[in-house]
Order: structure tokens, then C-alpha cells, then sequence
């Protein structure tokens, strides 16, 4: 499969003239795509878009959910639609994104880079090419499917070589005194003069052919990351200096790049510290660093902003600090700490030594530690060594590591909230540009979680209004039993309308009820418990099943909360087994027979409620024999994100019929343990299984 799409990817890129390309597939995990291919750019400085969630906004995941083609020829075009795509790659380019689909099946995106084209469109050739591409990639990927091969991306992206356009007659180049490199357009060494193997103490065959970032690991620093990006994205000359090694005290040399068709020229020559007067060596007032140094450091706290206004929890905005923070400084070592009653609690760590944060967890704000006192004096702390941290704080446990640390305040609009440390892998020094953008992402961080905190606690009381809204305990009838279950959505507030209920009625019967509010959070829990107990006062004032579903229909739009509910209720007898049902909007309950064969029941239905108040309700009358199991669900247990409901209730059918009959808890666990394996899914789940027993039943929750 790699060969076919770098094959294709190739060809594109060819065809529309571009200068790179990559093509994303479909993963093993809903709704997130992994870049399998990429040709004509360096795959490691391009780390943090190897991964794409469908639901965010950039044009390959719009293009995948869309169907749709994107097409941006220019900067100016891009970021009106798509700021943060800019965000984080703030070069003109062109970028086409086309979807690659076989009828309602969706593999994955191809996309083209190639050179800006201001105020000029994507001509009718281009845009066909491009689609044909997409097509025929198509067509190989579901003949792959169906000879059985599975059409996904698990691992890292595979980098497609280009051609080696090297030129012979170098004489003219090996005679310059100046350092100069080629390297092709995937990264790679090409061709070193004899002053860049001089100056970087290595033999030119021994560099030819290697990543530049490995071969001369001073210039892999995440702060000269973004020109080179710009180098490969824009197709313009970039300048920027540069430490001659990691050390603090190492000399600057002043980097060029040239970037063409096939690859970049690297040059290297001396440069006095940035900041500094060449004249005199003193500060100038101008600032350190390039002018796309301060790009660079405007650009950086726009794109974390933009991520952070898409994470809700406080889970959510550690992971986003940690996939957008730690990559553009080159960090590995982050640590979250939230103030609460004067203590600072430990809430996310990644990187360090397992346990070994452990015992800062719960510290007071009167202990002497950089977490403590850069919350306390609301100053970043940065320490270029954990030699220089020792010597700092005598006798604070370190880890094995010996790089830099940076201590973080986490403060918004005045008020503490907590503290982050970043670490790093080796010794390291922060420019004064490094030391503002990271102080002012604090300041975002801090905002941000302050916001998830309390989402958090709606949340809780969300979570807590809901299970005390939920039946604790099932009536216990006699030739019947009754199990439910019920698990919150792992996205968002994790709470939302679905509810379950069993009432008796005062003539021995049952009713079986499960029902589906739109929406999640406190509204949607609060509704929920509303129409739960008009469900209950209806059937236990007498009404007939059809009078029920009518009259909570009613009830829910005179509460006019902006919400409606589905909603499935069947009227039992446990003796005889007929049973009368009606249906409002919701999935079609299912039938297994006592023979093991399961059923899709076909309940005719009216609309869901909270729409029409002069809608009907049909009645179907039913009968379940003893040994037969009636599953009333909600949509979360079937429904799957580009796939048609369908095939998520043929799925449960048959899990239904392949299901052990007794004892009943273990089928309703057998029926959710699939969804409940799910660390992102997106819907609540209700489900409500009854069984005619023919003798004494058990209800159990």
C-alpha cells in the first residue's frame, strides 16, 4: 500500500506543479487521521501535523469530512478560511486538499503545496488532475479493501526521496571560504564544500546523505525550526544567526537559506550575537534576533490560543499545551500544578521519571521550591541547567535528566492558578524573544484552564443531577427481569439526556421506557429528569401508552427549554407477555426469540417530541414469549461517525443473537462492553434489556 501512495502523491505533485505533497489516511482510532506519505518537505519539521482530528479546522480535515475539494492559492485565501492552519505555518503557499473517497467510503486526503498564486484561482486543469489523482488513488485503495487488506495508518509517516539532482563541476564552490551545504527537499545531505566539513569537524562523505538536523544537531533547535519551514513552504531566501552548538557560551554564525525546486542551499558564515551593534558589540535597540525571530514569536502564542479555545477540560488544555507548547521549543518534560487552598496539586505531567513528581504533589505555597515561589511572586523562573537549578535551591531533588527548566506562572486577570514546568533534554539558554512568548502562553494557559475548572465543576453537577435522576434500583417482577445501563459520553461535559426507567403501574403492569434528550451538560440532564417523571405520572395516572408519549410531547414544548427528545415506551403484561408500544422518533427496539433468532422490530412512529403539539403516536401491539429479550437502546450504542445507523443496529442484532440468554447482566454487559472500551465517544448510551422468564424475575441496574 505505501508504494501505491507514494506513487500517487508523487504524480500529483507533478501534475499541478507543485513542490510537495503528502497524502493522510484514516486510523485505527474514529475519527483521527495520521499523514502516511509525505514528499518534498522534511517529515520532522512538520511533527505536529503527522496527526489530524477530523473535527478540527483545517482544510485536509474539512476536505475528509466534507467530501468536498479545498482549494487555497494563496496566504490571503487561507487565512480567511483557516486561521490556524496559518497560524502555525505563517508562509505564502499554495495548498490543494482533495478527498480520496469510493462511494460513501472515505480513506483519507491528498494534498499538493506549490508556490502562492495571489488573486489568481486554481484553473479548471488543475482542479481535474487533481481530482483524477484522488479518484484513481480511490479505486486501488478499495480493490486493496476488498481483497482484504486493511486500509488504514498506524505509524509514522514514510518520507517519498526525491530524485538526486546533484551537478558535477564543484570547483568554483569547494574554492569558496564560505560554509555552504545542499540539501534536497526531503532534508538529506546532498553536497558539502570542503569549508562546511571543516567547520562542522566532519568529512564530507560522512555527511553526504544524512538528515541536516542529525548531522549538525545545533541547528535542529526547535527556534530555527520555523525558518526552515519557511524556507521549504515559501520558496524565499531566509536569514536568521544562529549558536555554533547548544552550550550557552557557544558562538553565532549567521545561517542562509536558499531554497529552490529541488532543495535548499545552506550557507554559514560568522555573525556577531544578535542584539548586538556590529560596530561595538553593544546592545541594540533594535531587539535580538531577526525580524523572523519576532514572526516567529507573534505567530506562536496565536496558534496556542487558537487550540486552546477548542479544549474544554482541564484534561483537554494540558494535552494541548503539551502537543503545541513542548514541539515549537523543543521541549520533553511538562508538568501541570493547580492551586487549590493554598497547595498546589499535581494535575498532568508527561515525560519525567514515573513517580518522581509525586512528592511535590500537595506542596503548601510556604515551601521553598521554583514551582512554589513563580507562582507566589508571579515571575518566570529559567534555569539553563539543572547544575543552575542545584545551585539555586541547594538540596532539591533532581532527576536524571541534566537539561534546562522553566518555571511558569499560571496567573489570570490577577488570580493564581497554579504553576508549569517545561523541561528540557540538555543544557540550554532562553533568548530574551523565548523568554516573553513563554510568559505570555503562560498567561493564555492559565486563562484557559481557569475557564476548564469550571466546566469541570458544571460538569460534576451535571454528572451528579443525572445519576441522581436515574433509577437506582429496577422494580422486581415476577416473569419478568429487567436490566439497565448507562454510560456518559468521554467528549465534553460527559453528560447528556439519555435516561432508562421501569414504572409499575397500579394494574400490574410494566412500563419499559428509554428515551434520548438532544444535547449535553446541565440543560440536557435537567430536561431529561423533567420528562422522566411526566413519563411516570402519566402511565401511573392510567393513561394509555399513545396518551403518554402525546401528553410528555405537550409537556416538553409548554416547558420550552429549546430542546427535543426521542423517546420509545412499551406497556408490559408479565403474565401474558403482550405488550403495547409506541415510538417517537427513536431507534426501532430489538427482539431476540427464545430460539437465539433477533429481530429489528418495525414500529411504525411519530415525530420526536418537543416539535408538534397536535402530533400522534401509532400503537403496535407486541408479545414476548418467556425466554424471549426485548433491548430497548439509545443512538449512542450504534451510531459511528461516517457510518450509516444501519449497520451500527445490525451489528447490535447480531451481538443480541449470539448472546448467552441468562443470566441478563451479562448480556446488557456483552451489548455495551464495545462502546464502553471507547476512550472518545461522543454520545451518551441508555440501554434496557427485559426478559419474559415465565416464573420469579430479578430486576437488577
Amino acid at each position: 500500500m505505501a508504494r501505491v501512495l507514494a506513487r500517487t502523491c508523487v504524480d500529483a505533485v507533478q501534475a499541478v506543479g507543485g513542490f510537495a505533497g503528502g497524502i493522510y489516511l484514516r486510523s485505527g482510532v474514529e475519527g483521527l487521521l495520521l499523514l502516511a506519505v509525505v514528499s518534498g518537505l522534511p517529515g520532522r519539521l512538520f511533527r505536529p501535523w503527522w496527526r489530524m482530528q477530523v473535527n478540527r479546522p483545517y482544510p485536509v480535515a474539512e476536505a475528509f469530512r466534507s467530501g468536498q475539494s479545498v482549494h487555497l492559492p494563496d496566504a490571503e485565501v487561507a487565512m480567511r478560511r483557516f486561521p490556524q492552519l496559518m497560524a502555525g505555518l505563517p508562509f505564502p503557499f499554495g495548498s490543494f486538499y482533495e478527498p480520496v473517497m469510493a462511494g460513501p467510503e472515505r480513506f483519507g486526503v491528498l494534498f499538493v503545496l506549490r508556490p502562492a498564486t495571489p488573486g489568481v484561482p486554481v484553473d479548471a486543469a488543475d482542479r481535474e488532475l487533481l481530482r483524477s489523482a484522488a479518484d484513481g488513488l480511490a479505486g486501488e485503495l478499495a480493490a486493496l479493501t476488498g481483497a482484504g487488506e486493511a486500509v488504514s495508518w498506524t505509524g509514522d509517516p514514510v518520507g517519498v526521496p526525491p530524485p538526486d539532482t546533484a551537478q558535477g563541476a564543484r570547483e568554483a564552490v569547494e574554492r569558496l571560504a564560505l560554509a555552504l551545504l545542499s540539501v534536497d527537499r526531503g532534508g538529506r545531505i546532498r553536497y558539502v564544500n570542503r569549508a562546511a566539513a571543516a567547520l562542522l569537524g566532519m568529512d564530507a562523505p560522512e555527511l553526504r546523505g544524512r538528515m541536516l538536523w542529525q548531522a549538525v544537531p545545533w541547528l535542529g533547535q526547535p527556534a530555527y525550526e520555523d525558518h526552515f519551514r519557511g524556507a521549504f513552504m515559501s520558496g524565499e531566501p531566509v536569514r536568521f544567526p544562529a549558536r555554533l552548538g547548544r552550550q550557552p557560551d557557544a558562538g553565532w554564525v549567521a545561517v542562509e537559506l536558499y531554497p529552490g525546486p529541488d532543495g535548499v542551499t545552506v550557507t554559514i558564515g560568522t555573525a556577531e550575537p544578535p542584539g548586538c551593534a556590529p560596530e561595538t558589540g553593544a546592545p541594540s535597540r533594535a531587539g535580538p534576533g531577526s525580524p523572523a525571530d519576532r514572526a516567529s514569536a507573534l505567530y506562536r502564542p496565536v496558534a496556542l490560543a487558537i487550540a486552546l479555545t477548542e479544549a474544554v477540560t482541564a484534561r483537554q488544555v494540558s494535552a494541548v499545551v503539551t502537543q503545541e507548547l513542548l514541539p515549537a521549543f523543543g521541549g520533553r518534560q511538562l508538568a501541570i500544578y493547580l492551586l487549590n487552598e493554598r497547595h498546589l496539586h499535581l494535575a498532568w505531567e508527561t515525560g519525567f521519571p514515573q513517580g518522581f513528581l509525586d512528592r511535590f504533589d500537595g506542596v503548601g505555597l510556604d515551601v521553598r521550591l521554583p514551582g512554589v515561589e513563580t507562582l507566589t511572586s508571579g515571575r518566570p523562573m529559567f534555569f539553563e541547567s539543572m547544575e543552575h537549578l542545584a545551585k539555586a535551591y541547594p538540596g532539591i531533588p533532581l532527576d536524571a535528566h541534566v537539561g534546562a527548566r522553566a518555571f511558569l506562572p499560571l496567573i489570570a486577570s490577577g488570580r493564581p492558578v497554579g504553576s508549569c514546568i517545561l523541561g528540557f533534554d540538555a543544557p540550554r539558554g532562553f533568548s530574551p524573544e523565548e523568554r516573553t512568548v513563554l510568559t505570555a502562553l503562560a498567561g493564555l494557559i492559565a486563562q484557559a484552564l481557569e475557564r476548564a475548572q469550571r466546566y469541570d465543576t458544571e460538569a460534576a453537577l451535571a454528572r451528579g443531577l443525572q445519576a441522581a435522576l436515574l433509577p437506582h434500583r429496577l422494580p422486581v417482577r415476577g416473569n419478568v427481569e429487567t436490566v439497565g445501563r448507562y454510560l456518559p459520553g468521554t467528549q465534553g461535559m460527559d453528560v447528556g439526556g439519555d435516561w432508562y426507567d421501569v414504572v409499575e403501574t397500579g394494574d400490574g403492569l410494566l412500563a419499559l421506557v428509554i428515551g434520548d434528550v438532544q444535547g449535553h451538560g446541565v440543560a440536557a440532564a435537567a430536561t431529561m429528569g423533567q420528562l422522566r417523571s411526566a413519563v411516570r405520572a402519566f402511565t401511573l395516572g392510567g393513561s394509555a401508552p399513545e396518551q403518554v408519549v402525546a401528553g410528555t410531547n405537550r409537556l416538553l414544548i409548554g416547558l420550552d427549554p429549546g430542546q427535543f427528545a426521542s423517546c420509545c415506551y412499551v406497556l408490559l403484561d408479565p403474565v401474558s407477555g403482550r405488550a403495547r408500544a409506541v415510538r417517537a422518533g427513536h431507534p426501532q427496539p430489538l427482539l431476540r426469540h427464545a430460539d437465539g433468532r433477533a429481530e429489528v422490530l418495525d414500529l411504525p412512529g411519530g415525530v420526536v417530541l418537543g416539535i408538534d403539539p397536535a402530533a400522534t403516536y401509532p400503537v403496535t401491539d407486541l408479545r414476548l414469549a418467556p425466554g424471549s429479550v426485548l433491548a430497548l437502546y439509545t443512538d449512542g450504542l450504534v451510531e459511528q461517525a461516517g457510518e450509516d445507523i444501519d449497520l451500527g443496529v445490525e451489528r447490535l442484532r447480531a451481538a443480541l443473537a449470539a448472546a448467552r440468554p441468562a443470566p441478563l447482566t451479562e448480556t446488557a454487559d456483552r451489548l455495551i462492553g464495545g462502546a464502553g472500551d471507547s476512550a472518545d465517544r461522543p454520545d451518551d448510551i441508555a440501554l434496557l434489556l427485559a426478559s419474559r422468564t415465565g416464573g420469579r424475575g430479578a430486576a437488577q441496574t
